[in-house]
């Protein structure tokens, strides 16, 4: 038996963990994937897969080639808005979402998870396991709703409209949605979000 610890190089060590990783994510979905599994499946001590990644999410990430961890996007979203009261939460979402998704180190992976999702159904399981956990979870907590069993709703309806614009922009390419400018349709879009977050849903 191989003993857990430090492989030879950290780069060793570091491919090892996102092999196992992969391969636990891909057999046992986002939630079912564990940090203690992902390190017997690597040979090393799971304190290890936390030294190199931190968290789950951001070893998912590494594992998917991610390169954005979408909490860390959310709550960059927060902290610009608290110090820039002008521009609202729903707007800045959306404008962030589209620079990053104009950037081909970020649209390339993220397409790439959403065509798989299209096509397999693990793939779709793991996906919306991830985006459950790392995406809604964060929005819903700041929906600000004073009936706290409508956020995980708030939230999934921003999801519905965040990722359906992904998918008929970049993916499908549609029409008048493909060509518009971004302030365009930050404008058209914003609005909604923050409707979604905190307005009336009646």
């Amino acid at each position: 038996m191989s003993r857990a610890g430090r492989r030879s190089g950290d780069s060793g060590t570091r491919a090892a963990i996102l092999d196992s990783a992969r391969r636990q994510f891909a057999e046992h979905g986002y939630d079912g994937a564990t940090i203690r599994a992902i390190a017997s499946g690597a040979g090393v001590d799971p304190a290890l897969v936390h030294h190199f990644y931190g968290t789950k999410e951001r070893l998912f990430a590494a594992a998917m080639q991610l390169p954005v961890i979408p909490s860390e996007v959310i709550s960059a979203a927060l902290a610009d808005t608290s110090r820039r009261p002008e521009v609202t939460l729903g707007t800045h979402m959306v404008a962030s979402a589209l620079a990053l998704w104009e950037s081909e180190e970020v649209r390339g992976p993220f397409l790439g998870l959403l065509r798989s999702a299209m096509t397999s159904e693990q793939a779709t399981a793991m996906l919306r396991e991830f985006i459950t956990e790392a995406i809604l979870a964060p929005v819903a907590a700041v929906t600000n709703d004073t009936d706290p069993g409508s956020a995980p709703f708030r939230a999934s309806l921003i999801a519905s409209q965040v990722l359906g614009l992904a998918l008929t922009r970049y993916l499908l390419g549609l029409g008048p949605i493909a060509s518009a400018g971004r302030d365009e349709l930050v404008a058209a879009i914003g609005p909604n979000i923050d409707r979604y977050l905190t307005g009336d849903l009646n």
